[in-house]
């Protein structure tokens, strides 16, 4: 088969736009964010917007780099009134008209961006929103998909398993004592499985990439199928060319 046509077999992969308005979004809740947007596609573009010199935002510094989040300068330019409010919907019209993509992600505990939100529906594109439980209504509706931030996830700041040094090949009792790589692996297993639970190893590799930059040579295994062969948290089976996986229910992430 030759790679033209193999690329075009491929399904195609949504493209996000992730905005998150600092002042009204925890950060300790960003490895879930991101890790549910990539059930969906893969956030090309991801912005946070806040008056930077602001101490209540130093717990977003800590995580921009890590998950590739460009922060964006808003001064409080008038007491009282929010100016990242006004930034984030001018960039969000700009990113509607002159990027192609097939979604936004908006993070926010704040009504104001309800008539975005309908704005951005009626180009055809989809509205994944994210807001803590105090997030009026009008906003929760209007998006395509609204997961409140206290039903996701764990409060942490980095779910990024840890990096073991290259080449050192790491067993199966070490590789489960790392609790961030288990839940890494069973998300991807869960968000792509059919009704029996098994999921194809492909789209279980696209979902962990859109997440982070994993690479299972990092923990000594050339290839992902070898990795989870290698935890006996998992079932794999072999059918034809392909590997699909199961995460074994009633196992925990502690070895034994």
């Amino acid at each position: 088969m030759s790679l033209e046509r193999s690329n075009q077999m491929q399904p195609k992969e949504s493209k996000i736009a992730l905005l998150i308005d600092a002042d009204n979004a925890p950060a300790a809740k960003i490895a879930a964010i991101v890790s549910e947007i990539a059930k969906y596609g893969i956030a090309i573009i991801r912005k946070a917007y806040g008056n930077w010199k602001s101490p209540t935002l130093k717990s977003w510094e800590e995580c921009l780099q890590e998950y590739a989040i460009c922060p964006v300068q808003q001064f409080d330019l008038t007491k009282g009134k929010n100016a990242t409010d006004a930034a984030m919907i001018i960039d969000a019209m700009d990113l509607l008209y002159t990027q192609k993509l097939d979604a936004f992600a908006i993070v926010s505990s704040d009504s104001d961006f309800t008539p975005l939100v309908m704005r951005i529906l009626t180009s055809g594109l989809k509205v994944y929103g994210f807001g803590e439980k105090k997030t009026p209504l009008p906003f929760v509706y209007a998006c395509s998909t609204f997961l409140y931030l206290e039903t996701i996830g764990q409060s942490m700041v980095s779910t990024e398993p840890s990096i073991p040094s290259a080449g050192i090949k790491k067993t199966g009792k070490e590789l489960k004592q790392d609790t961030k790589l288990i839940d890494l692996l069973r998300g991807a297993v869960s968000s792509t499985s059919d009704d029996d639970g098994w999921s194809h190893l492909g789209p279980v590799g696209g979902h962990i990439a859109n997440q982070t930059s994993f690479d299972p040579r990092n923990y000594g295994y050339a290839k992902l199928s070898g990795l989870f062969e290698a935890i006996d948290l998992f079932e794999t089976q072999r059918r034809n060319k392909a590997v699909y996986v199961r995460s074994m229910q009633g196992n925990n992430n502690s070895a034994k």
